[in-house]
């Protein structure tokens, strides 16, 4: 068991393991499963929940942990964040971004409401449905958006990755913060507008 959990690509691929033997368990055991709609509906929404968690999870290491702490550690030891941690935790984000705004649109097709929702349900009688989770899915793609196209480019300067002037260096960090800031102030209406919508059938 050491072993296994001693090393990060065994121990996905032993929870990824036991994910299907609980899947097949549960699916055989209501009559088994069919390649179908609701299959693949299932299958995205799974997905979409799994990447948003990590996409979340670490906006929120960011603000709850990194950015508040960063005035603690001594000079000489920030490399260590700058270098190695940030670009790494930086690396999943985005791509967890990317892949819970392609798995949710793909959702929303998959399932017939992707119009719908992205016109907010404007367009159908007792909407209230389509309205909540559009207004999850666009703060989503607001959020995406910021961290693509305004987080990602300002953090690559202010990392290093990039190389500019000092003065650049501090503003793209400070952008970077305070965009990072803005998904975090609108992480938990989107949460709440993507919950509330699974309750207003």
């Amino acid at each position: 068991m050491s072993k296994l959990l001693s090393s990060l690509p065994r121990t996905i691929h032993a929870s990824i393991a036991l994910a299907i033997i609980l899947f097949l368990g549960l699916f055989f055991q209501n009559g088994g499963f069919e390649f179908d709609v609701r299959f693949w509906s299932w299958i995205l929404r799974l997905t979409h929940i799994t990447v948003a968690i990590m996409w979340i999870g670490l906006l929120w290491y960011f603000n709850f942990v990194q950015i508040p702490n960063m005035g603690k550690i001594p000079d000489e030891q920030k490399p260590a964040i700058g270098k190695v941690i940030a670009p790494a935790a930086l690396f999943y984000f985005r791509w967890a971004a990317l892949l819970t705004v392609i798995s949710g649109l793909a959702l929303a097709t998959v399932e017939g409401y992707v119009h719908n929702a992205m016109t907010l349900g404007f367009n159908v009688v007792n909407g209230g449905w389509f309205t909540a989770i559009g207004i999850g899915m666009w703060l989503g793609l607001y959020m995406a958006f910021n961290v693509w196209f305004i987080i990602w480019p300002n953090q690559k300067r202010a990392l290093g990755i990039v190389e500019c002037e000092p003065e650049v260096k501090a503003k793209s960090a400070r952008t970077a913060m305070l965009f990072s800031r803005t998904n975090t102030l609108l992480s938990l209406p989107m949460l709440l507008a993507m919950v509330s919508a699974q309750h207003l059938y």
